[in-house]
C-alpha cells in the first residue's frame, strides 16, 4: 500500500513558477508508472503529466505542455512537478497518482482510472 502525500502548492503571481512534490511511503516509486492531475472547481479532473514506469517518455497535454516538467528521485522516493510561467487557468487543487509497478510499460498511463494511489492534493493557486 503507497500513501502519497503533496507539497509545495500556495499562492503564486501570474508568470511565477511553483515546484510540487510528491512524497510516498509504504512502497517504492522506482517502478511505477507516475501522473499530475489537477481538478478546478466546477471542471473535471484533468491530466497535467505523466511518466512511465522507468521515469521515461513524458507526456503532457497541450494546456501545459513546454511550460509543466516531471521528474522522478528514486533515491528521495518523490516525483516532482516543476511549473514555469504559470496562468491563471493553472488555479486548482492537484494531485499525484502512481500506478502498479511495470504498468503500461513504456507508455505513461493517461486515464485517472489506471491509477491505484493518489495523495490528498495540494492547492496552487495563480493571481493577477
Amino acid at each position: 500500500q503507497a500513501h502519497l502525500v503533496e507539497s509545495g502548492g500556495g499562492l503564486v503571481q501570474a508568470g511565477g513558477s511553483l515546484r510540487l512534490s510528491c512524497a510516498a511511503s509504504g512502497r517504492t516509486l522506482g517502478t511505477s508508472p507516475m501522473g499530475w492531475f489537477r481538478q478546478a472547481p466546477g471542471k473535471e479532473r484533468e491530466l497535467v503529466a505523466a511518466i512511465n514506469w522507468s521515469g521515461g517518455n513524458p507526456y503532457f497535454p497541450n494546456s501545459v505542455k513546454g511550460r509543466f516538467t516531471i521528474a522522478r528521485d528514486n533515491a528521495k522516493n518523490t516525483v516532482y512537478l516543476q511549473m514555469d510561467g504559470l496562468k491563471l487557468e493553472d488555479t486548482a487543487v492537484y494531485y499525484c497518482a502512481a500506478g502498479r509497478p511495470y504498468e503500461g510499460g513504456s507508455i505513461p498511463l493517461i486515464e485517472g482510472g489506471e491509477y491505484n494511489y493518489w495523495g490528498q492534493g495540494t492547492q496552487v493557486t495563480v493571481s493577477s
